[in-house]
């Protein structure tokens, strides 16, 4: 059984046979799932989540700088095995944005990771 177009668009792992993602591949899953749950979608923990929705359609002027405060906001909180360096917001389409965040391990000063992701108004429910 092959995972949902969703599933792998979100980075998760494709092999349901058990095995696990480790190390930066766990890290880019984890960010992932971060940035694509609305807060308040897990009723345990209501403020789980991000917050794109707020800005994802307004001008890019004005959602890049709430956009790069809320995804460090919320990789902070919810990851703390990372810390981010620098988050970087660009137009794709009308109501799509590329994010890429940069960051690296919060005991590992020398490597440094990106994470790619794009962020839309059509959310995908799971």
């Amino acid at each position: 059984m092959a995972v949902s177009a969703h599933a792998q668009a979100l980075g998760l792992n494709d092999n349901l046979s058990g095995s696990l993602v480790t190390d930066v591949d766990d890290i880019n899953q984890c960010i992932h799932i971060i940035l694509h749950t609305p807060k308040g979608a897990d009723p345990l923990r209501p403020t789980f989540g991000c917050d794109q929705d707020r800005y994802i359609d307004s001008p890019i002027n004005i959602a890049r700088p709430h956009l790069v405060r809320e995804i460090t906001d919320v990789l902070r909180q919810w990851e703390p095995r990372i810390v981010v360096t620098r988050v970087s917001v660009e137009l794709v389409d009308i109501a799509q944005l590329a994010v890429s965040i940069y960051w690296r391990f919060a005991d590992d000063l020398m490597a440094n990771y990106v994470t790619n992701l794009t962020l839309d108004s059509a959310r995908v429910a799971a």
